[in-house]
Parts: C-alpha cells; sequence; structure tokens
C-alpha cells in the first residue's frame, strides 16, 4: 500500500491518506509505554498525601490517561480507530527523581499496532497531573515518554534496549 515513493501516508498525488489495513488479518497487538513528571519533593508530598485541591492526581490522571489513548485516532491524523482496545495506566511516585512514573499497556485484536494509543495515554496521564499539580509547581517537566515494546502485527516484537 505504499506510493511509487515508498510513503504509506501519502498518495501518488502527495494528498494525505489512511492506510487501508481492511486486508490484514486480525492478530493480537500488544504496546507498553512509559514517561514521568518531575515535581519538586513538595510538590510530590502534596500529591502522595492528597493535599492537592483538585482531588486525587494519580487516580484522576490514570482516568485521563485511559480516555486519552481511546481517542488517540482523534488527536492523531491518520491513526485508525480502534474497537476493544484495552488500555491499563499505572502511575506512581518515585521520590529519586523526584517525580511520578506513568506506564501505559495498550492491548486489542485488530488490523493495526497500538503503539500510538499507548503513547497518547501516557502523554495525556502526565499532562493531567501537570494540570493538578500546576498551583504548587509550575516548573514541573514531562521527559522520557517512550515505547518499551510492542508485539504482533506484520513486524513482529521489538523491546527497547534502553
Amino acid at each position: 500500500m505504499e506510493d511509487s515513493e515508498g510513503l504509506t501516508h501519502i498518495d501518488s498525488e502527495g494528498r494525505p491518506r489512511m492506510v487501508d489495513v481492511s486486508e490484514k488479518e486480525q492478530t493480537a497487538r500488544h504496546a507498553l509505554a512509559t514517561g514521568r513528571i518531575i515535581t519538586s519533593p513538595e510538590a510530590l508530598k502534596r500529591i502522595m498525601t492528597g493535599d492537592v485541591k483538585k482531588g486525587s492526581v494519580l487516580q484522576v490522571a490514570e482516568l485521563a490517561g485511559i480516555m486519552g489513548g481511546k481517542k488517540t485516532h482523534d488527536l492523531i491524523p491518520l491513526c485508525h480507530q480502534l474497537n476493544g482496545v484495552n488500555i491499563t495506566m499505572r502511575l506512581e511516585a518515585d521520590p529519586d527523581l523526584p517525580g511520578i512514573v506513568a506506564q501505559a499497556e495498550v492491548t486489542v485484536t485488530g488490523q493495526t499496532g497500538v503503539e500510538m494509543e499507548a503513547l497518547t495515554a501516557v502523554s495525556v496521564a502526565l499532562l493531567t497531573v501537570y494540570d493538578m499539580a500546576k498551583s504548587m509547581d509550575r516548573g514541573m517537566r514531562i521527559e522520557g515518554i517512550r515505547l518499551l515494546s510492542k508485539k504482533g502485527g506484520r513486524s513482529g516484537s521489538w523491546t527497547s534496549n534502553e
């Protein structure tokens, strides 16, 4: 499904297009992504003790990550909508950073991968932490968002060696 120059999302006239996955076999797909937000020690302490006016930061951010991952097709041009996608979010405090580490695990049986959903889920979860805690620390940094592994599909499995 490539044009003459090997581009998959551009047609022969240079217009954007969705990749046609209708003929691809449905297989189990899996992706794992991570990222972190660096906070001040004081902000992290307040997040962990529940001393944040907006509520439970980690709980709300985990929900936001799941919701964001399910909306990837609305946010990233030319991403396919995936029905039946399962997203598991986990946010944990890391006092050594100091900050919060987010991890998203995404699975689906389908015709296209779930890497973008995992990366989007992590991004939205961390942005939610920032939004909920910005009154305590506007200098928080979101960093290290990356894919850790993916399985399934024509390209098979891949694992980060970092």
